[in-house]
């Protein structure tokens, strides 16, 4: 285990220390960071940074919620996508005894965010679908569980790992200046809708769709996301369905535990129910 203190000095910055760098040499040292938000990354990426210079045999970054991810483009001359600054200061790790930093994050927002790593980072891209899949094989209802994503983008992502599931698909389309949810394909009627996605911030996107499932006779609706970030408390937003009125409140709630700010605030709270990552990690690990 690496213990690494933080203290501050007068200006403000971190006054870092890790206590035990001699008995870390030749050992597989693993650094769980979360980067929950910009004040707290520059003491993490300086321990980071100084990890693997302790003279490693191999360093591995677990960054499950990768925070940029939504920042993958440009869309106007002077947008920055921050996804690939971020990505560029995780390539410039420096290399270990055992050679390039391994990292493993989860559900990275785009796929083709993998190519903004440089040679000089491993990238592993593990998913919380299949902790997912394992939660709703308990539910008493689990024959009757349709999988509903709230746009092309969710579908593109996860429709392969969810594929022995009825699909919906629903969209956004333009009426005047308005984006509208609409249902795309599939049939909610009757069935259990479970909405999935990466992240919810907002989670403006999510209503709108729970509303369109129940409009469209939805006897149940619950929802999914690897990433629970509600900014400003937006998790207060969802509400649990104890009067059996789907477009009025969730079923359940699952986020996993990469956001660990919200985990403090939500999990004794329905609908909300927390999934671990700690065993995916810990395979990851195993590789």
């Amino acid at each position: 285990m690496v213990l690494a203190s933080s203290l501050t000095f007068d200006d403000g910055f971190p006054n870092l220390f890790i206590s035990n760098a001699h008995g870390i040499r030749g050992q597989h040292v693993a650094f769980l960071a979360s980067f929950s938000s910009p004040r707290v990354i520059f003491e993490q990426l300086s321990v980071i940074y100084a990890l693997p210079k302790l003279f490693v045999a191999s360093f591995t970054l677990v960054l499950p919620f990768f925070p940029t991810g939504t920042s993958e483009r440009m869309e106007d001359e002077g947008d920055v996508a921050t996804a690939f600054t971020l990505a560029r200061i995780l390539s410039h790790i420096p290399i270990s005894r055992g050679g390039p930093t391994s990292l493993v994050t989860f559900d990275i927002h785009a796929l083709q965010e993998r190519f903004y790593f440089g040679d000089n980072i491993l990238p592993c891209f593990a998913s919380g679908i299949p902790l997912l899949k394992k939660r709703l094989q308990q539910l008493p209802d689990s024959e009757n569980i349709s999988i509903a994503f709230p746009d092309d983008g969710a579908w593109k992502r996860f429709h392969k790992l969810l594929q022995h599931y009825p699909t919906i698909v629903c969209a956004k389309v333009r009426e005047g200046d308005q984006r509208i949810v609409r249902l795309k394909e599939g049939y909610p009627k009757g069935r259990h809708v479970v909405i999935v996605d990466d992240l919810v911030q907002s989670g403006g996107t999510l209503i709108e769709c729970q509303k369109v499932l129940a409009a469209h006779g939805a006897s149940k609706i619950s929802a999914y996301v690897t990433h629970g970030i509600f900014p400003n408390r937006s998790w207060e937003r969802f509400k649990p369905d104890s009067t059996g009125r789907p477009e009025e409140g969730l079923s359940y709630f699952w986020i996993t535990d990469s956001c660990p700010l919200t985990v403090k605030e939500v999990k004794t709270r329905p609908p909300f129910e927390v999934i671990s990552l700690a065993g995916s990690i810990a395979a990851a690990l195993q590789i």
